[in-house]
């Protein structure tokens, strides 16, 4: 009797079947055990997949939006039939978690083609939007097909705060619609907001909001970057760092967490101090970012010159590429080498390339938010390098 061979599902395999397992086991048993599985090797398992840079906001802010009739960056983005040939080399290659954000990710016409085949090659989509296009049509279409989460941002608690940050008349009310269309059919949906010196005054009249009157999750973040093509002017609505941790200290959820974030940090403090790896993150470890124009990155703020997927396969720019670049080492004095804050701060390459147009220079801003945060925790850091933000002996 012959036997023919057997080869073990892959991790694609196994994540077509992720929403019926979702169902009967914890989630995070199962995200734990996709993680264990893969153990410490380069495995591309969280994607970001840019669909358009083009937004029917104008933010001032925000790091890419592109005017909604941007014709020019319309016809450079990448086509259907090459969205869905990336798709099938992501997952091919062992992605799991999905996420599509934008610019506004509803501008395409092509997007529920899109979402669809995503659905069907079985990964776990998030959907980042500013929820002004959602119709009842097109959250039916989601109640059918569940993604993983959606988030939505609020950018005021008020038309005219809400209208003053997106440049839109009427985007208040057309947000909070398209919030309603879609809790009302049971979506796993978040609310956040990006804190601006434009907004702040209302980030507790939001939080009220999406808590009490809409029954959703809120959370918040004030920590702007320049766009995406170095410009900083959405650094002119950026919060101070001293404000930046106020807000810190006023919500007590968020103050436990950095807490607990900070303990369990401190127990290997000494793997911050001793890094000379130029990335920390999991850029190019575990996560990547395809652009519209199909130029995959460590990280969607990644500014520098990425892996053109129109021309190479997914897994040849993430097993080259990528593996190059998360490879480079700080060749150079830094005090971030040996600050024992590093990862608490923030500070990444795309940060530094952004702000100081060098992926090694430490960003100001990040370096006394992450020092006034360990002060407001009672967290004493030892001096390290020139850094003039530590007490000295």
């Amino acid at each position: 009797m012959r036997h023919e061979s057997r080869t073990r599902p892959s991790l694609t395999q196994q994540t077509q079947a992720t929403q019926i397992l979702l169902e009967i086991i914890d989630y995070s048993s199962w995200s734990l055990g996709v993680k264990q599985r893969v153990g410490g090797r380069r495995v591309p398992l969280a994607g970001t997949l840019e669909l358009t840079r083009r937004c029917n906001h104008r933010c001032r802010h925000c790091y890419n939006n592109l005017p909604a009739g941007d014709a020019a960056a319309e016809a450079q983005e990448l086509g259907t039939s090459e969205v869905r040939r990336i798709l099938d080399e992501m997952a091919a290659s062992g992605c799991v978690w999905l996420l599509f954000t934008g610019g506004e990710i509803f501008l395409r016409p092509d997007f529920l083609e899109i979402y669809i085949y995503a659905k069907e090659k079985g990964f776990l989509i998030t959907l980042f939007t500013n929820g002004t296009l959602i119709t009842p049509q097109l959250a039916d279409e989601m109640e059918r097909r569940r993604p993983f989460a959606i988030e939505i941002t609020l950018y005021g608690a008020t038309p005219e705060t809400y209208e003053r940050v997106t440049g839109v008349p009427g985007s208040f009310g057309r947000c909070l619609q398209g919030i309603r269309y879609l809790r009302d059919r049971g979506l796993p949906l978040k609310l956040k907001s990006m804190v601006l010196t434009l907004n702040r005054r209302e980030v507790w009249d939001m939080k009220r909001l999406a808590e009490e009157e809409l029954g959703l999750s809120f959370r918040f973040d004030a920590m702007l970057n320049p766009r995406c093509d170095c410009s900083q002017s959405p650094l002119a609505v950026r919060l101070s760092p001293e404000e930046v941790v106020a807000l810190d200290l006023m919500d007590p959820e968020r103050i436990n967490a950095l807490r607990e974030f900070a303990g369990r940090f401190s127990q290997t403090r000494t793997i911050g101090q001793q890094s000379d790896g130029l990335y920390v993150c999991g850029g190019g470890a575990y996560s990547f970012a395809v652009d519209p124009y199909g130029s995959l990155r460590m990280c969607v703020l990644s500014p520098e010159e990425g892996f053109d997927l129109r021309r190479g396969s997914f897994q040849a720019g993430w097993d080259q590429f990528l593996s190059r670049e998360r490879d480079r080492k700080i060749d150079r004095k830094s005090k971030c080498v040996r600050c024992a804050l590093r990862l608490l701060c923030g500070m990444c390459p795309a940060n530094g390339a952004l702000e100081c147009g060098d992926p090694q220079q430490p960003v100001d801003f990040l370096c006394r938010v992450a020092h006034l945060r360990a002060y407001a925790l009672g967290w004493d850091v030892a001096p390290h390098g020139e850094c003039e933000y530590c007490k000295k002996n």
